[in-house]
């Protein structure tokens, strides 16, 4: 059943000019008292995120239409399957001709993911997919499917063995001058210390991927750069960022990586065109990088309206022929007007149900405002070695929706020309796309996902076919255990 939210559209990018960003917030250290707040009786939003002003040169919200959504094809049998995958999508403009459907190129899509412990150790195969006409309706089954175009190889295999709890993947195809076609690659895991190289590439025949890599980022956290990534138009990469025209990025939900999304530069290859040897460090440019919660319990140099259930799944740098621009970021956004560590409560979102065995319990809840709940709000609702729990633990909100934020690149610039912080750009619009949403996963599944207005994991990755503007991005759990499609044209 599709679900009807709030749409930023248009209010968004008309407060764009009107809210400056937020370069001099002010820290919420959370010592604020919350004594005097009133009980919550649903799960109202009280989401605010203080726009940025932009250039001028910005795509405009408006320009996003919602062409519809197809079906990936395939079984649900591991790990020849799309079901529980989706956890990196690229696409390829030397694909599939398209047949002059208007929709040319093709898709490369992860597979159901590895499951550590020896569950499923060849997950994370890679398909290449055609893309069939989007289609709009509520029914799925009224829904085009792809055809492969590759079957699924294990592309990865012998890598990453011990990155393999709950992985956390991007790519992205790059036909480079000096490279030839590539695609490009970044794996790490939901907890992981430092030390692990994280990207590399391989060729985009996945029966015969020659894999280079894995290298590391410079000295950047895993947390921060091993979720997404996409390609930097080449005249931007050469003007602000050293000539590096990928970018590779995460953010992890506790703030553990930045409290936002990351967005690190970086070009792999040597001067010749051939791949460094494994575990070289990169050379890097920063061009977005909150604080993250290793250095501060305060809620401060981070996006606006940060939670610590924020889930920022995928990225793209939108271009159109008019010469606008756009980094955009799609992922499932805390919009409650409060969130916790611990569990979903059965009587309603409403009520806070915080992990009473968490270290540091009084950190482990907060309004949207970030200062923290009172002791009265702060005790447990389940036992979860006595199954009584009716979610898995995690982050949790009131409430969730599924977004995609835009930023100005001429704020980017400025952070890698060293005129700002890597903290103090701020979106200039928020696009709500809930309403084009299924939002039906399995039953078996909220368990860890949740339903209704606490359902995270909404969207995934995205990517852009720059040329005919269309973006692509992926609905989590929408055809039973697998993704589906959605498309937008950027008019």
């Amino acid at each position: 059943m599709r679900m009807n939210k709030i749409l930023y559209i248009g209010t968004a990018f008309m407060l764009a000019g009107l809210l400056a960003c937020s370069a001099g917030q002010e820290p919420n250290t959370g010592d604020q008292s919350a004594a005097s707040r009133s009980e919550s009786g649903g799960s109202s939003s009280s989401y605010s995120q203080p726009l940025a002003q932009t250039s001028g040169d910005v795509v405009d919200p408006q320009a996003f239409e919602y062409l519809g959504a197809f079906r990936l094809p395939g079984g649900e049998d591991p790990p020849l399957t799309f079901a529980y995958g989706g956890n990196a999508m690229t696409f390829n403009p030397d694909g599939d001709a398209g047949g002059g459907d208007g929709f040319p190129g093709s898709l490369f899509v992860m597979g159901h993911d590895r499951i550590a412990y020896g569950g499923l150790p060849d997950g994370g195969q890679i398909a290449e997919v055609s893309i069939p006409q989007p289609i709009i309706s509520e029914n799925i089954e009224d829904l085009n499917t792809a055809e492969f175009l590759q079957d699924f190889q294990n592309v990865l295999a012998g890598y990453f063995t011990n990155l393999e709890e709950i992985p956390r993947v991007g790519m992205v195809y790059l036909n480079a001058p000096e490279t030839g076609p590539k695609i490009h690659f970044t794996w790490g895991q939901h907890l992981q210390e430092p030390g692990d190289p994280s990207n590399g590439w391989f060729d985009p025949q996945l029966d015969d991927p020659q894999v280079q890599g894995p290298w590391f980022i410079g000295q950047q956290d895993p947390y921060s750069i091993t979720g997404y990534m996409f390609d930097i138009p080449a005249e931007w990469a050469d003007a602000y960022a050293d000539g590096y025209t990928l970018a590779t990025g995460r953010m992890r939900d506790g703030g553990m990586g930045g409290m936002g999304p990351a967005l690190i530069a970086y070009t792999p290859w040597l001067a010749d065109g051939s791949a460094p040897p494994g575990g070289t460090r990169l050379e890097e440019k920063t061009l977005l990088l909150y604080e993250n919660t290793y250095n501060t319990i305060a809620i401060e140099r981070s996006l606006n309206g940060y939670q610590h259930p924020d889930e920022w799944e995928g990225g793209a740098w939108i271009t159109t022929a008019s010469g606008a621009s756009a980094v955009l970021f799609a992922g499932t956004k805390g919009t409650g007007d409060k969130y916790w560590y611990g569990y979903i409560h059965p009587d309603g979102p409403q009520y806070i149900c915080v992990d009473e065995q968490a270290a540091d319990i009084a950190d482990m809840c907060r309004y949207a405002d970030g200062s923290f709940c009172t002791e009265a709000e702060l005790g447990g609702c389940c036992d979860a070695e006595a199954g009584t729990c009716v979610s898995d633990r995690g982050w949790w909100t009131t409430r969730f929706d599924a977004q995609m934020i835009l930023y100005d690149p001429a704020e980017l610039a400025k952070v890698a020309a060293g005129e700002l912080e890597s903290w103090q750009p701020q979106p200039y619009a928020v696009i709500d796309i809930d309403e084009h949403l299924y939002l039906d996963p399995p039953e078996w599944d909220e368990i860890y996902m949740g339903w209704g207005d606490q359902r995270r994991a909404r969207v995934g990755e995205v990517s852009f076919d720059r040329q005919n503007g269309l973006l692509y991005l992926l609905e989590l759990y929408a055809d039973g255990a697998k993704p589906i499609v959605h498309v937008w044209k950027i008019n």
